[in-house]
């Protein structure tokens, strides 16, 4: 890649070109680019040279991207991402689409032990049946902040390592 960008030094995957207070930020993602900036005219002149290098169709306004919704509020200058068809999914895919949602995932203080991990070969066949490596890896691609945590809490103890 060329034209100005810098590749950001902890993601191989975005880059950003900047010209004094203009910047564009692209987001490769196998073949989808995602351009975000603060100039319509900046991201259009990238569009452009993007198009003239390489084969492209331009989706204009982009709505969804790795099942992440986009939403844009103009008026407010207001971006939201949101991920709920990607969650409920798997809440479906687990049989959970009716469990209650709480505040905090994990109370303060709260702690896991390899104590409470199945010992008996019993215990160990039961949760063969158990999806709980599945459900987890489900999870990590979520882009909840709230649940990140919670995620990563559990998951050292799906292979009793604690």
């Amino acid at each position: 890649m060329s034209y100005g960008f810098q590749m950001v030094e902890k993601d191989y995957f975005v880059y950003i070109k900047q010209d004094n207070d203009k910047y564009v930020i692209l987001s490769l993602y196998v073949d989808d680019i995602l351009l975000a900036g603060n100039s319509k005219e900046y991201v259009l002149a990238v569009k452009k040279w993007l198009s003239s290098n390489f084969e492209m169709k331009d989706m204009v306004e982009v709505t969804y991207i790795l099942e992440v919704k986009i939403t844009k509020d103009h008026s407010k200058k207001l971006l939201t991402l949101s991920q709920k068809p990607c969650i409920r999914k798997i809440f479906e895919r687990f049989n959970m689409a009716d469990c209650k949602p709480m505040d905090t995932p994990i109370s303060k203080g709260q702690t896991l032990s390899l104590d409470m991990c199945p010992k008996t070969l019993q215990e160990l066949d039961r949760m063969k049946n158990v999806p709980y490596s599945s459900f987890i890896g489900s999870l990590m691609y979520v882009t909840r902040p709230d649940i990140c945590y919670a995620v990563e809490f559990v998951s050292i103890y799906q292979f009793n390592i604690g």
